[in-house]
């Protein structure tokens, strides 16, 4: 006789970027198990090309395309669906930053954690006369951007290789007359009129980064030896999987 299979639960949620609503179940042990080899490595590309692997597994809405997912709903999505199938709290040690030493254990709620938006996040940026709009980092950008730069590199090579992960974030250029579509570019050419940009404005490209929606969450942590109070704000996907 062959064995039941065991009912899954499946559950929903909201992403942060369209607030689009999606079904998903807990992960299972099979999945559990990639992401343990994943985290024992402590890879970043790796850990995150297992929580690829999984999330494609438990996101059960069809046409949930996860390699176009934004980092920051995919760091969201994973996070939930952890704790449907580990637990809503996650253990982590902070190593407080007065002394840099002591290590103090603390307990998140995922409830807790949200993507956070600056107000003064915009996609669309003013460059003379003509507006480059931008678009998110998918998954497929966040793991390449965790690759290390090898010291063989040529200087001119090391750049091309920084400036990469920007160049897959051009989505458009254009004016009242013309519109330039970027993914009709080789990467060469998009990294080449990055390269012809202004300082100040591509100060602007890296504000958008730097204001991108992101997994966030503030937590206050006190020295056991010093009594001094630490402010410690984690950030992505890496800081909460523990």
């Amino acid at each position: 006789m062959t064995l039941p299979t065991i009912t899954t639960p499946t559950y929903e949620l909201v992403l942060p970027s369209n607030e689009k609503k999606i079904k998903y179940r807990p992960f299972l042990v099979k999945e559990e198990k990639i992401l343990i080899l994943a985290l024992q490595s402590q890879d970043n590309a790796q850990i995150t090309n297992a929580v690829k692997q999984v999330l494609k597994s438990c996101v059960l809405t069809r046409g949930t395309n996860i390699d176009k997912l934004p980092t920051f709903d995919i760091e969201y999505l994973f996070l939930n669906i952890r704790a449907k199938s580990i637990g809503e709290s996650i253990k982590i040690v902070i190593t407080c930053a007065d002394d840099g030493e002591t290590e103090v254990p603390v307990t998140i709620f995922v409830d807790e954690i949200q993507v956070k938006k600056h107000k003064d996040h915009k996609t669309d940026i003013i460059l003379d006369d003509k507006t480059l709009r931008m678009k998110y980092p998918s998954l497929e950008e966040f793991v390449e951007s965790n690759f290390e730069i090898a010291d063989e590199l040529t200087p001119e090579e090391k750049v091309n290789l920084t400036l990469k992960p920007v160049a897959n974030c051009l989505d458009m250029l254009f004016n009242e007359e013309d519109a330039w579509d970027f993914s009709n570019y080789t990467e060469k050419e998009k990294i080449n009129f990055l390269g012809k940009l202004t300082s100040k404005q591509y100060k602007e490209v890296e504000k958008f980064f730097a204001t991108m929606p992101k997994l966030s969450h503030e937590i206050e942590v006190e020295n056991p030896k010093t009594g001094v109070k630490n402010r410690v704000v984690l950030e992505g996907l890496k800081d909460f999987f523990a």
